[in-house]
């Protein structure tokens, strides 16, 4: 992260090889190598592409399926009794509203970089190949993980659609196999490949299938509004006439409610993913995720609503609230519209689940990551029916033989590190945007004569010369040229001195402020630790992020943010504050998940670390490349597509 974020000065060498410090020295820099926008140069060049089939109303089906799952027909019972009181409503207003810092991070990134990878592809532009790979392998865990507990999850509410825990047929129910004490679910294993069938067919079918599902849930939930609030209003809504008041457990219940919440509202990022197939990215993405957004929350807040006002929060039932609340007004049957609900939303969970992790292994694959067979796309289908079925595979054999509940706060931990790096993708994007870019070794003719134009004009265009040592930008007295003022800006370009200084201290700014909001964060997790230690950690790390904060709303931002990627789109606003803060939440939320979380998760990404070092290094795409300043690679390439004589 941090030579990412530090001026490139510190870079070195921009021909494929050090400058001096040995193979240990080029292996450390190749952590930090970063790629190029996937731009049309490059989509125009490959003929594996995903269609572009998708629209608002598409992105919308796929947030709202992916994030409003049936633990929102557990979740409110079990907030409202421990946390929130009648002040539920309150609680997921408020998760919904750091959800939404999120969300803007996505829609800009989205927006500006189109391709299938979400934020294992903002990190790998952004920060760097070591760190977007570690995104990357956290996220195929969470989708796994994810998919297969969504698919165990359904068998049990579909048994009670037909008559209660054992009523599904003999060749659906679970099993115990003898003396394995292993319970096996055909059930999640076959909704699984049916899920994985339907994807391979095409991206706008099963887009399609999934928002008749969503429907359906949200048909359910509407139900539960309208019909519980008609109860609420006949009744005088006995919930809310407590002595106990609206916030029986004050205000830090209600914010205990809302980090419990906060994870109903993860899914919206599956949207991002599927950037590549989107016809209009730079206004469909952000508006789609805004949607989405906005209408989870909406049906979260309204479902609360009227639930804690039709009982006590303190006579709630923890494991069907929803149910035992309309049953106290007689209405024992709707049970059955509720369970339904239960049923077709985590049928469209399970979609969303298994819908990014096969882009995520393409974009893995097209950048040398991982084997090549992960980027095959389907010529009929236009999807990367391999990886798909790769997924659709493994979730299916996790989901039939195995219960994944244990391990469901795994899940998290891919999501809120997705976020934080968004959130510093913002931050570096605006700030510090890469200003070189990676060309292909078999291009160094190329870069060697668009140098020699500029030979005797500017070291710094004779920077990335094959023998050449000197740094992109230098420092040397060589750098000074006699010129005109006008030519010996437009030499230089946007680079004057003062520019250089500017991203210096924004770089280091940036890597300081992660450092104080993991600080912060982490020593006030920690209660066990004595207080005469722990105010002044705290104090240390909340004035590295406030001292961050300052900084950087008082320099300016790097003007080639303008340019940067797809213009035109989505710009986050209220920046530095609102990525930092953004941080600030997803980093909290990562550190309270628990010890035997983090212990289980560090086993998953040791085996990444293992695989990147023996594979991933060696084979990606970048590992011969030859960098050069963004302002020439269109030059660059202008020159490889003439005639050679």
């Amino acid at each position: 992260m941090v030579y990412a974020a530090v001026d490139s000065d510190t870079s070195g060498d921009f021909s494929g090889g050090g400058v001096g410090g040995g193979g240990v020295v080029r292996g450390l820099r190749s952590l930090v190598r970063r790629k190029q926008v996937d731009s049309e140069r490059r989509s125009s060049s490959s003929g594996q592409q995903l269609a572009k089939a998708l629209s608002v109303p598409h992105l919308i089906a796929i947030g709202v399926g992916s994030t409003i799952g049936a633990g929102v027909y557990i979740l409110v019972g079990t907030v409202a009794r421990e946390h929130s009181g009648p002040a539920l409503a309150f609680s997921f207003l408020i998760a919904g509203i750091a959800a939404a810092l999120s969300a803007f991070c996505y829609a800009e990134l989205a927006s500006r970089c189109p391709s299938a990878g979400s934020a294992y592809h903002y990190s790998y532009i952004c920060v760097g190949e070591s760190v977007a790979w570690l995104i990357g392998w956290a996220l195929i865990l969470e989708y796994t993980i994810g998919g297969s507990a969504v698919a165990r999850g359904i068998s049990p509410n579909l048994a009670l659609l037909f008559g209660g825990e054992n009523g599904l047929p003999i060749f659906l129910a679970r099993q115990t196999i003898p003396g394995l004490d292993i319970v096996v679910d055909p059930c999640a294993a076959i909704l699984v490949l049916i899920v994985t069938g339907l994807l391979c067919v095409g991206i706008k079918e099963s887009t399609l299938a999934q928002a008749i599902v969503t429907s359906a849930n949200v048909c359910a939930m509407f139900f539960v509004i309208v019909v519980g609030a008609y109860l609420g209003f006949r009744s005088g809504w006995p919930g809310y006439k407590l002595s106990t008041g609206d916030f029986p457990f004050g205000v830090n219940g209600m914010l205990a409610g809302s980090a419990t919440v906060f994870f109903a509202y993860i899914g919206f990022d599956s949207v991002a993913s599927t950037a590549e197939e989107v016809k209009n990215p730079q206004r469909d993405l952000p508006l789609g995720i805004a949607s989405a957004l906005s209408i989870c929350c909406a049906l979260y807040m309204l479902v609360s609503v009227v639930i804690v006002g039709l009982v006590p929060y303190y006579e709630m039932d923890p494991d069907t609230p929803i149910s035992s609340a309309f049953a106290t007004h007689g209405m024992q049957w709707a049970a059955y519209i509720i369970t339904v609900g239960a049923v077709t939303a985590l049928c469209s969970t399970l979609m969303g689940s298994l819908l990014p992790q096969p882009r995520i292994l393409m974009a893995m694959a097209r950048d040398g990551l991982l084997p090549s067979f992960f980027s095959d796309v389907s010529k009929t289908s236009q999807v990367p029916v391999k990886s798909t079925i790769t997924t659709g595979i493994v979730s299916a054999l996790l989901a039939f033989c195995m219960d994944v509940s244990q391990l469901a706060g795994m899940v998290s931990v891919g999501t809120l590190l997705a976020f934080t790096m968004v959130a510093i993708c913002v931050l570096i994007l605006r700030y510090v945007p890469p200003d070189e870019a990676p060309v292909p070794s078999s291009f160094q003719e190329y870069v060697d004569a668009v140098s020699v134009q500029y030979a005797g004009v500017s070291p710094k265009i004779r920077g990335f010369l094959k023998d050449d040592t000197l740094p992109l930008i230098g420092k040397s007295a060589a750098a000074t040229v006699d010129l005109p003022l006008i030519l010996k800006q437009v030499v230089q370009g946007d680079y004057s001195v003062s520019d250089k200084k500017r991203r210096k201290i924004a770089g280091w700014t940036i890597m300081l402020t992660c450092f104080g909001v993991l600080l912060l964060t982490s020593i006030a997790s920690c209660i066990q630790l004595p207080s005469i230690i722990r105010f002044p950690l705290c104090a240390i790390g909340g004035g590295l992020l406030l001292s961050g904060l300052i900084v950087l709303t008082c320099i300016d931002q790097d003007e080639a943010r303008h340019t940067f990627g797809h213009a035109g789109g989505f710009t986050c606003p209220f920046v530095p504050l609102l990525p930092i803060v953004c941080m600030l939440i997803n980093v909290y939320l990562l550190i309270n998940l628990g010890t035997g979380t983090w212990m289980r998760v560090s086993v998953w990404l040791l085996i990444g670390v293992v695989v990147y070092v023996f594979y991933g290094r060696t084979h990606s795409t970048l590992k011969n490349a030859v960098y050069v300043p963004k302002t020439h690679v269109d030059e660059i390439y202008s020159i490889s597509r003439q005639p050679q004589p």
